[in-house]
């Protein structure tokens, strides 16, 4: 498993896999304890209506976690990779919307 994530990933050795799997772990961890702090501020619990706790992770968390996963990434050493994986991800996204805008 690690010989095909340093293959996917482009990085050279196994440190570097398992340091990617940790700021992504660290990422995990560190957006679960801010949500759970936004929602307690905000007011929000598990009996809210199921589309304010969705719009609140797509407006707000969604966009805290690449926040983060750059931060731990720095932390790590491992901005650099991060920050590329970053901007694949949103081509990736931008894409998606410009492949549905020629369709119609």
């Amino acid at each position: 498993m690690i010989e095909k994530l340093k293959a996917r990933w482009n990085v050279k050795n196994r440190w570097d896999v398992i340091v990617i799997l940790i700021v992504f772990a660290c990422t995990g961890f560190s957006v679960l304890y801010v949500k759970r702090g936004l929602f307690y501020i905000i007011g929000v619990t598990e009996d809210s209506p199921a589309w304010l706790r969705w719009g609140i992770n797509i407006i707000i968390i969604l966009p805290l976690y690449q926040v983060i996963l750059l931060a731990w990434g720095w932390i790590w050493g491992k901005f650099n990779f991060f920050w590329e994986f970053e901007k694949r991800m949103f081509s990736r996204i931008g894409s998606i919307f410009k492949r549905k805008n020629t369709q119609e």
